[in-house]
């Protein structure tokens, strides 16, 4: 099931999100207070393709050629819910300190009582719905919620650029949801966009108790333990596909960061050298004029970088991480899967052994016993045969069930994945051709500063040639 748009989309290049190393010792838990977190998102462009040398070559007229098919199906038209997640509010108690967001939705779906709601959750809220989702519905993907940690020095607690980067991944990932043919019909969905805290609260007690979770983290730990034997070849290809989806787009990811830290740097290093030709112009007479001009050419370079740098933090940045956090989720969806054939292979077996107990003909240590304590041998062996049996019976119905589930696994996650695949690629797309177009647009308007530095001196130049002649 390997895709080769993958290696064309994604250069090449975090198996567990792992933080890069140049970075890993500047990282802060912040684990004590779960509300802080950072989400630290026609034609297509292909390699290869040739332009008309008549054809223009501004940003424009580059970038509105391609469309992307995904984005015309996506017509809003076709939606019956909109969520938006917006208005953050810090709260503070005297135990805690966190920020709620206001949830709003609209829907024309007839299974809710109303077309419009508002709601405030905080971040463990919206930790409740994806849990929940990921119990009900194993084998689907669920969209990665941010992460519970901050970069030492990119952010401080409760600082408005953090937090607004928060809401925007909170977003994103409820709209997510409401994008999801199943997820979006789900009651804790519904629970989640409409009820008020207090009903919000009730409901999240009446999920799996503590011990209950222990339970099924030991089952599915002793499950890949076990592993799996027959594992179908599509499903071995998805992990082939996922494990060198995680190298490339965390190489990406790494790589993207160490490039907006280098041009932060340089643009430090622009501001500081305008003001160096501005003093300079002071003491030359002589040469006043152009060293002024260069000082305002870079204070409008630096304007143009300083925008270019937070571009590229708003969309580019964002987008790459956020597949890094999806890396996890597949690994995690595919361990699920595995685990369900695992417990199916393991019922197996124990009814096998069943059943060679049921056709063993010799049981003579226990018939000698049983024969000494005034019970015959044939009795004795027709009630074993019949406890056998039923117990055989039970087994098959339960293994009967469990295939029903592993099959059912089995096609939600191929649609499921098909479905992740084609969102993936449209987004890294979208976010690939709008970094292209904001960079032409950058190095056409710092070219036109310095052409327009060139002009004057040029000029200048002409006209002191003229006067001197004379």
């Amino acid at each position: 099931m390997s895709d080769p748009v993958v290696d064309n989309a994604v250069p090449s290049g975090n198996s567990s999100v792992a933080i890069p190393t140049d970075i890993s010792g500047q990282i802060l838990d912040l684990d004590e207070d779960d509300d802080l977190e950072v989400f630290s998102k026609g034609t297509t462009l292909t390699e290869g393709s040739s332009f008309n040398a008549s054809m223009q070559t501004s940003p424009a007229s580059l970038i509105n050629q391609y469309k992307f098919e995904e984005e015309e199906e996506g017509d809003a038209d076709t939606k019956d819910i909109f969520v938006t997640v917006d208005n953050p509010e810090s709260i503070v108690t005297a135990i805690e300190t966190f920020v709620t967001y206001r949830v709003m939705t609209k829907t024309t779906r007839s299974e809710f009582d109303a077309s419009e709601f508002e709601v405030r959750r905080r971040y463990q809220d919206f930790l409740w719905l994806k849990g929940r989702l990921e119990e009900a519905h194993p084998t689907l993907i669920v969209h990665p919620l941010p992460e519970k940690f901050v970069m030492k020095g990119m952010v401080e607690r409760f600082n408005e650029d953090f937090i607004e980067t928060r809401r925007k991944a909170l977003h994103r990932f409820l709209n997510r949801i409401a994008e999801h043919p199943i997820f979006s019909s789900t009651d804790d969905f519904k629970i989640f966009l409409t009820a008020e805290s207090g009903e919000l609260t009730s409901h999240k007690k009446q999920g799996p108790g503590f011990l209950s979770r222990m339970g099924e983290t030991v089952k599915a730990v002793a499950a890949s333990v076990r592993g799996v034997r027959n594992r179908p070849e599509e499903f071995t290809d998805m992990q082939e596909y996922v494990e060198a989806f995680t190298q490339k787009i965390g190489s990406l990811d790494k790589v993207s960061q160490r490039i907006v830290r280098e041009k932060k740097e340089h643009l430090e290093e622009l501001k500081e050298s305008g003001p160096i030709y501005t003093l300079w112009s002071q003491s030359e007479e002589e040469l006043a004029e152009p060293l002024k001009r260069m000082a305002g050419c870079l204070d409008s370079c630096c304007k143009e970088t300083e925008e270019q740098v937070k571009e590229l933090n708003d969309h580019l940045i964002p987008v790459l991480h956020e597949y890094v956090l999806c890396t996890e989720t597949l690994k995690a969806v595919l361990r699920r899967r595995d685990n369900i054939q695992a417990d199916f292979e393991a019922k197996t077996e124990a009814l096998a052994m069943k059943k060679a107990d049921r056709d063993a003909e010799s049981k003579v240590l226990s018939l000698a016993w049983d024969s000494l304590v005034g019970r015959s041998p044939e009795e004795v062996k027709q009630q074993k045969q019949q406890k056998l049996k039923g117990e055989i019976k039970e087994m098959r119905v339960e293994l009967d069930k469990m295939e029903d589930r592993m099959e059912w696994a089995n096609n939600a996650l191929k649609s499921d994945w098909t479905r992740w695949q084609k969102v993936m690629r449209t987004d890294l797309r979208s976010a690939f051709v709008d970094t292209a177009e904001r960079n032409v647009n950058y190095y056409e308007k710092c070219l036109a500063v310095w052409e327009s530095f060139l002009h004057s001196q040029r000029t200048e130049a002409e006209g002191n040639g003229k006067v001197d002649s004379s």
